[in-house]
């Protein structure tokens, strides 16, 4: 894919030399350039691919009582503070996803005028291939759209956007209505069935191309590899369509949603099933999943074309420095940017499987990081631990000399008591006089949150131990998570077992494995929303001094039920008098 841009840019370069030999209207190429250059046909599409909200973190949970920065100009932490409005919103996604969607419905429109090979079976294959990969693409950004930007108008219907399926031109009316949330869902899922049909589950699977042979008259393995082979892992696939058909029926469900949607929990639960079911269910869960972003053997041996078994879709392996930078802590040459909270830490549960709450788990106040869940230790750096690649003890109390200590140095120091371990390579060296970078990736969908997806949506439908027409439940989904992490291995998980049958103390419970598992992955902001769960619990830290630990306040947040939706920019409503806005903004 990064050939294909760089390709583009170039061509776009070649097209301004005309004005070297005689003056040229404009300076771009036309659309028509695509039908003799099929790489260039890509690259339209390729814009669709470089605006994927995914292909990055946002530290979102910087908005929720997870996390706080240090950084004043933090943006996540200015909606925290109440400055969150519809000209100023951070968790805005309405122009970079409305634009892949033109670039989509520009290549949708001419790529059937494209010459894609000589071949005319592979030339056919392409076409179907490319066309099938821009209504996946188009699915999910409905998806992030709705996400985003869906909500109740004052008139109380749940709108969702506008859905545009032509490429809009200079004369285009774009004074358009929004569509209803449930039409929104139902483009979303046209789009995917379309995606699914031309598409392979996995590329380069040996099952799916003899099933790809078939469909297409005269073409042979040769053929079906050229267009469908492994070379072309990464991107849009069957496997990612249905994720994102998980994901969106998951949001629609939810209680911010459900009551005019569309989609039920059983909807949700099926959809979910359907990823799960072609790694075997539970039985498929890498036991190693809970860590791997320092499976160092595993990011090491990674080629273009494989993924580890924790990782649906991913971004591409690259060496950087810039998540250690950013979240290091000082003394290890780091900003130490995002601080865990001790809501967060408090939210994982000892290691007999007990939540700190209740007396059968034994927590210490005195001693509170024995016996813990081990997922603490691995997400969150508190005082004591040991961090880089040095194992340097790392003291973050209030006494402390270094400038990790509590509130030690402004913008540079823990506002918490903690530190984020989590997504770093404890092998990177920022030490100016030996520094060293490392492979990292990022994972767009794990099979972790599909996992939870279902849990959370099989519990609602069927009940905690309810299988549907599955070989699983909620409860097994649970189970396995917690027993992959070491919790409740020496009492087989006594917590779980007595609430296996309380549907609600299950709901609570698998919202919490879900807030624990996906931290600081972008997922708290959202889910608190589409839960319709308070945003406004004042984030704290953890102050010690000698033996004495003491919780602090640290951010007081400021946060409106009509928040549970996102506005629409203030500046399309001005723009365009049919666009209504979301009741609040």
């Amino acid at each position: 894919m990064k050939k294909i841009i760089t390709i583009c840019a170039f061509a776009a370069c070649l097209a301004g030399c005309d004005d070297l030999f005689e003056p040229a209207i404009e300076n771009n190429l036309g659309l028509e350039y695509m039908y003799e250059n099929s790489q260039y046909a890509e690259g339209v599409l390729a814009n669709a691919y470089t605006r994927i909200p995914c292909a990055g973190y946002s530290f979102n949970d910087v908005g929720t009582d997870d996390a706080v920065s240090n950084d004043a100009n933090n943006n996540w932490r200015k909606i925290a503070s109440g400055m969150w409005t519809a000209s100023n919103n951070p968790a805005d996604r309405w122009t970079s996803c409305r634009s892949a969607i033109q670039y989509i419905n520009l290549f949708l429109a001419n790529a059937d005028k494209v010459k894609w090979a000589s071949d005319e079976v592979i030339a056919r294959m392409f076409c179907d291939r490319e066309k099938a990969e821009a209504y996946g693409l188009r699915a999910m950004y409905m998806y992030y759209l709705l996400e985003a930007h869906a909500g109740y108008t004052e008139d109380g219907v749940l709108m969702g956007v506008p859905i545009v399926t032509e490429p809009e031109e200079v004369g285009s009316n774009f004074n358009v209505p929004r569509n209803t949330f449930a039409e929104c869902m139902q483009a979303l899922k046209d789009d995917a069935q379309k995606a699914l049909d031309g598409l392979p589950w996995e590329y380069g699977d040996e099952a799916e191309l003899q099933r790809l042979a078939a469909k297409y008259s005269g073409a042979d393995h040769g053929k079906v590899t050229r267009v469908f082979g492994e070379g072309f892992t990464g991107r849009m696939s069957g496997k990612i369509v249905e994720a994102f058909l998980a994901k969106a029926d998951l949001l629609a469900a939810s209680p911010a949603y459900s009551e005019h949607s569309g989609v039920n929990w059983e909807a949700a639960a099926t959809s979910a099933a359907k990823v799960l079911n072609h790694i075997g269910g539970v039985s498929g869960m890498d036991p190693t999943g809970w860590t791997w972003y320092c499976n160092i053997a595993d990011i090491e041996a990674l080629s273009d074309t494989q993924s580890p078994a924790e990782i649906l879709w991913r971004g591409e392996r690259g060496k950087s420095l810039n998540l250690e930078e950013d979240n290091f802590p000082p003394t290890l040459y780091g900003n130490g940017r995002i601080n865990p909270t001790q809501n967060l830490v408090d939210a994982f549960p000892m290691l007999n499987g007990y939540p700190v709450s209740v007396t059968e788990g034994k927590y210490d106040p005195t001693n509170p990081y024995a016996n813990r869940d081990p997922r603490m230790a691995a997400y969150v750096l508190y005082n004591g631990s040991k961090a880089g690649s040095g194992d340097a003890v790392i003291t973050t109390a209030a006494d402390g000399t270094s400038n990790d200590a509590l509130n030690k140095v402004n913008a540079k120091s823990t506002r918490t008591g903690y530190y984020l371990r989590k997504l770093l390579r404890q092998d990177v060296n920022l030490d100016p006089n030996a520094r060293s970078d490392q492979y990292h990736y990022t994972p767009r969908i794990r099979y972790t949150e599909i996992f939870l997806a279902y849990a959370e949506a099989a519990n609602q439908a069927y009940g905690p131990q309810g299988k549907g027409s599955n070989s699983y439940s909620a409860y097994d989904v649970v189970k396995a998570l917690r027993q992959r992490a070491g919790i409740g291995l020496d009492n087989g998980d006594a917590y779980l077992e007595s609430i296996k049958g309380d549907k609600e103390k299950m709901a609570e419970l698998i919202r919490n494995e879900r807030r624990l598992e996906l931290c600081f992955e972008g997922f708290r902001f959202w889910d608190l929303r589409r839960w319709k769960s308070s945003l406004t619990e004042t984030t704290k830290g953890m102050s010690i001094s000698g033996t004495s630990h003491t919780p602090i306040e640290v951010d007081k947040r400021s946060f409106s039920d009509y928040m549970y939706y996102g506005p629409i920019p203030y500046s399309e409503v001005l723009k365009y008098s049919e666009l209504k806005q979301n009741k609040g903004w």
